[in-house]
């Protein structure tokens, strides 16, 4: 289930090269903290803090009345169309896994779909997702388990750079409008993110594209040496696949800014195509470098969305149920998927490939 790890299938896991043995009681610790403490009290105050602001909504009964009528009308093709690219959306993401991979262990498109599927269920329950790693490389033979860890997170550094090129391109685009609006304390930071983020950017997309110095960096401090072989497979990228990565990444880009789209004119959120794109691009952003639990970041996210939407219009009832509905249909439905996934493991036999 989502969150929770089959000891047979972990201790299988953590057991190759036993690199993970001595991690496993502090994750555990951070992972009792973040999901009974500070989770928890972040969705309360941030749900208190949306109640209060959707009920204070100008014309409210209006905008539910609208809401209400939408799934009566023609433009429910458009929540057809979300579900239609949430699966889009995962296989872009399962090809761009099956490519990084595969000179280590090549995989079907099947076969991956399953272990990206299986790695949100993963995901759920940790911080900005960084359990996906650990479902993924289930589905990998014993011996090729941790090598393919440094190219999965290859693949969602391709994600990154994108993300953040887009998200300070948004600052750039949205900063007249941002000013105009008068949002507390944002003129403020928004030069500062904007150099911050661009030397971040510079420096991940140069690490990116020339993987080789990163390690051959690693390779001359004595005290991670040792641990050298584990992204020893990330010298065999050449440029062709990171190239191809970053542009798969740029293609689920786009998918997931056709879903706000939809959805915001589904809802009745009235934003022109030219606003929503760069205003989601900025929430992108936002969620991107802050931490998060994807058990708790709906709230976070309708807040930051609520801000930033802001600049346009006051409807934060429908914002809200446009966020919503992301998270219920590209997170909750895929991670019980994967959830089903994961308990059909053991039927799995250690050389299967396909």
């Amino acid at each position: 289930m989502p969150g929770s790890i089959p000891r047979i299938i972990f201790e299988g896991f953590c057991n190759e090269q036993g690199i993970f043995t001595g991690l496993m009681t502090l994750n555990k610790n951070i992972k009792i903290f973040l999901n009974y403490i500070l989770g928890p009290l972040l969705f309360a105050w941030l749900s208190y803090s949306i109640f209060k602001q959707i009920k204070n909504q100008p014309h409210l009964e209006e905008a539910w009345l609208r809401i209400r009528s939408s799934f009566s009308n023609i433009t429910v093709i458009n929540l057809i169309l979300v579900f239609i690219l949430m699966l889009v959306n995962w296989s872009l993401e399962a090809l761009k896994w099956k490519l990084s991979v595969r000179h280590v262990q090549p995989v079907s498109f099947a076969r991956a779909l399953k272990a990206i599927l299986s790695g949100v269920s993963f995901s759920v329950t940790t911080p900005n997702r960084t359990g996906e790693y650990v479902g993924r490389v289930l589905y990998m033979n014993e011996g090729n388990r941790l090598k393919v860890v440094s190219l999965t997170i290859l693949g969602s550094l391709s994600q990154l750079i994108i993300t953040i090129f887009f998200g300070l391109l948004a600052l750039v685009i949205l900063q007249p409008a941002i000013n105009r609006s008068g949002l507390s304390g944002w003129p403020v930071w928004i030069n500062l993110v904007l150099i911050g983020g661009s030397v971040v950017l510079l420096v991940l997309t140069v690490f990116y594209l020339r993987i080789s110095w990163l390690i051959k960096w690693i390779d001359k401090i004595p005290t991670i040496k040792k641990y050298i072989w584990l992204i020893n497979e990330l010298e065999k990228t050449d440029t062709t696949l990171l190239l191809r990565l970053l542009s798969i990444s740029m293609l689920r880009y786009f998918v997931f800014a056709t879903q706000y789209f939809l959805l915001f004119q589904f809802f009745g959120v009235e934003v022109n195509w030219w606003q929503g794109f760069w205003a989601t691009a900025l929430v992108f952003f936002i969620m991107a470098v802050t931490p998060t639990i994807a058990l708790f970041e709906v709230v976070q996210k309708i807040y930051v969305t609520k801000e930033i939407f802001a600049i346009f219009t006051v409807n934060t009832l429908a914002i809200g149920i446009v966020t919503t509905t992301i998270w219920f249909v590209n997170l909750v439905i895929p991670a019980a998927i994967g959830s089903l996934l994961i308990l059909g493991l053991k039927l799995f036999k250690k050389d299967e490939a396909s």
